[in-house]
């Protein structure tokens, strides 16, 4: 079988790039602040949020499956679903991941794990049940796309200094309030001083790379849906897919979405359709734009779409 690339497109991957630059610019200057303002208690904080961005990054794919719900499928107990990624990633030359079911009436799906070899690809009954076949590999295929890109090491990566500076920005708010925490505190209240410049930086940190590291999520949908539009060479399939799963969202009783939204990053289309804070801070892109874009990516291929 003939292998198929998950594609780039130059323009996306420049914007990402740019991205993703601007971010490490944000970080660096971030990390220069805090070694001139904090004479000491820098290490541990770092040592913690090393730690916690590993264990998220070892243990991404349990750790999702767990929070969602999901359960491993054998071969024998979904032949059908198995054979789909089983066929796809023949096709893109990947290993094969670990398939999980949830069993939710909301239609949606994920990918998770470190690398290709350690991965997962969950789907829900309800997603199962309301798609077509085609539809359905449209779907895996970009999730397949996202671990091929090894998407949770970038995301897992692109939140390490967020995650420091928004544990800073508590610990500089509570050594702003009781004067503690490092520099002299003999110096006029130079310790809470010190401390209210930390607070100040990781909270001007934390905002600007809250929408920086959405915007990066925002890029990688779209490259996700292209290179599932390659693989499958049926862009209109997946076009289709996302517009029943967001329609049929709307059916779903509030009660129900509100069970499965903690994993509204993951899912190929969040619960919460649009976002009440506009596209800046939104995980993915409005479906309008996706769909456009896939119509591109179709007119590239030769691929005809209605």
């Amino acid at each position: 079988m003939k292998r198929k690339a998950f594609g780039r497109d130059l323009g996306l991957s420049v914007r990402m790039l740019a991205t993703s630059g601007m971010l490490g610019m944000l970080y660096v200057g971030f990390a220069l602040v805090l070694f001139n303002v904090l004479d000491a208690g820098l290490v541990p904080m770092l040592v913690i949020v090393v730690g916690m961005a590993l264990f998220q990054y070892f243990t991404s794919d349990k750790l999702a499956l767990a929070a969602s719900g999901a359960k491993t499928v054998t071969r024998e107990e979904a032949p059908q679903l198995h054979e789909m990624v089983e066929r796809l990633c023949a096709m893109s030359d990947l290993p094969k991941p670990k398939i999980a079911v949830i069993d939710t009436d909301v239609p949606n799906a994920f990918a998770t794990g470190r690398s290709p070899k350690h991965s997962a690809v969950a789907i829900t009954t309800g997603l199962w049940h309301r798609l077509t076949p085609r539809e359905v590999e449209g779907v895996l295929a970009h999730e397949l796309a996202h671990i091929a890109h090894r998407d949770v090491l970038v995301m897992t990566l692109a939140s390490f200094f967020a995650m420091l500076a928004g544990l800073l920005t508590r610990l500089g708010l509570y050594g702003g309030m009781f004067g503690g925490g490092g520099g002299d505190r003999d110096n006029n209240g130079g310790g809470a001083a010190v401390w209210l410049i930390v607070f100040l930086v990781s909270m001007v940190t934390y905002a600007l790379s809250f929408i920086l590291i959405r915007t990066i999520s925002r890029y990688r949908e779209y490259s996700a849906d292209r290179g599932a539009a390659l693989v499958t060479g049926a862009p209109e399939y997946l076009m289709s897919a996302l517009q029943k799963i967001a329609s049929q969202m709307s059916l779903i009783p509030q009660r129900d979405l509100r069970q499965v939204e903690s994993m509204n990053a993951f899912f190929i289309i969040p619960t919460n359709v649009k976002s009440s804070l506009g596209e800046l801070f939104a995980t993915h892109p409005p479906l309008d734009k996706r769909l456009a874009n896939l119509a591109r990516v179709a007119q590239e291929i030769g691929r005809p779409v209605a």
